[in-house]
């Protein structure tokens, strides 16, 4: 077997048909769709069939697609491995977070990758989960900081590693609440909320949790970028909501305190890497400060 073949195969396979992964490998479709042929032909079989415009895996595609995975990801490893056991210093990570994974989390959680050595870059993009995740495929990223494991729709071979999870508080300027005399929750009523996005899990969580203990929702505003909502926050717009872990750094960056917890809603956190085993020295170091000092595993 051509393993430059395969590799074209499991590129296009994961990116879409070979349109996309051409413009990914830096070859023409047509090009990429011939190395595919030669594939086909040799294993007997058709990988690809068309399904109207697009293309879609046979049955025989799909088999090959899951080899491939295992393939190409402990390909990956056995290079990472390698690299450490000559003592190579790894002198970049290329992360990609989740437009949904709170901006100052996200911060606690990549600031330990920086204090590897002075030469060391952080590289971050931050995206929709399945794009990032395509992106991880390809290995254009080391790895992936997301609030949701890999769903199951995705076809990523690819590892979960959670890091932490964390109950949601409510935070407020003291210039907002200083009249208040209602406990938590009804307090909520006479305030103005700051909500996450409509498309938000988080969102749908909290609004069951203030339907359920009969809350009225005065919504001052929605955000998808929580660097933004805390803003707003921080000069007394409304209450926020936000992982209860980041209370100290709320209440000390921002003056915002916590004026009540919400057991029963939960956030998880998770590093989604092309590793079992993790072996890049920055990724080891964000795992062990989630566990050990920000989430207290």
């Amino acid at each position: 077997m051509n393993f430059k073949h395969l590799h074209y195969f499991w590129v296009a396979a994961h990116a879409g048909g070979p349109g996309r992964a051409g413009a990914q490998l830096h070859i023409t479709p047509q090009t990429l769709s011939g190395q595919i042929k030669l594939l086909e032909t040799s294993l007997g079989k058709r990988l690809f069939r068309k399904s109207g415009r697009n293309l879609e895996l046979t049955d025989a595609g799909r088999l090959v697609l899951d080899y491939a995975d295992e393939i190409f990801s402990l390909g990956a490893e056995l290079e990472s491995a390698v690299k450490l056991d000559r003592g190579a210093a790894q002198t970049h990570l290329r992360v990609g977070v989740a437009d949904s994974v709170p901006k100052a989390v996200a911060y606690r959680l990549l600031e330990p990758a920086l204090k590897q050595s002075d030469a060391f870059r952080l590289i971050c993009h931050e995206g929709k989960l399945h794009a990032l995740l395509a992106q991880l495929a390809v290995h254009r990223l080391d790895l992936v900081i997301a609030d949701a494991p890999i769903p199951p729709d995705v076809n990523v071979k690819a590892f979960n590693h959670p890091l932490g999870r964390s109950t949601i508080s409510c935070f407020a300027s003291k210039s907002l609440v200083a009249g208040a005399v209602k406990a938590f929750p009804a307090v909520l009523d006479t305030l103005p909320m700051l909500l996450p996005g409509i498309d938000s899990a988080v969102r749908r969580k909290l609004d069951h949790w203030l339907k359920a203990r009969s809350v009225t929702q005065r919504i001052a505003g929605e955000f998808d970028d929580g660097a933004l909502t805390v803003a707003f926050a921080r000069e007394g717009q409304g209450v926020m909501f936000a992982p209860t872990v980041l209370s100290a750094q709320l209440n000390q960056e921002h003056k915002l305190m916590a004026i009540g917890q919400i057991d029963t809603i939960v956030e998880e956190f998770f590093a989604i890497s092309i590793e079992r085993r993790i072996s890049h020295p920055a990724i080891a170091s964000i795992m062990r400060a989630a566990r050990n000092d920000l989430f207290n595993v």
